[in-house]
């Protein structure tokens, strides 16, 4: 069925309803029927990611990704990642 058929369809089908059971459109305005739905929740927030390597400087890393900045310049200067290894 293409879009316009079936659009045709749901039309005559709502008008089937409210014919069977004697719905008129005030009844049907005044049900809030013609409201935009409510927006949808927040979604939930995103766990907090865990912290795997944290600099003097308070700067951290989960390890997951790109390396960042700061611990590409420590590791180019010669400190090993380790050494920056939380827990």
């Amino acid at each position: 069925m293409t879009a316009k058929i079936e659009r045709v369809a749901a039309i005559r089908w709502i008008q089937a309803q409210m014919a069977d059971y004697g719905l008129t459109m005030e009844e049907l305005k005044a049900a809030g029927c013609f409201e935009p739905p409510p927006p949808q929740p927040p979604p939930p927030p995103a766990p907090p990611a865990v912290v795997c390597y944290r600099n003097a400087e308070g700067l951290t890393w989960d390890g997951e990704g790109e390396m960042p900045s700061w611990l590409k310049r420590a590791v180019n200067a010669g400190q090993s990642v380790g050494f920056y290894r939380v827990g």
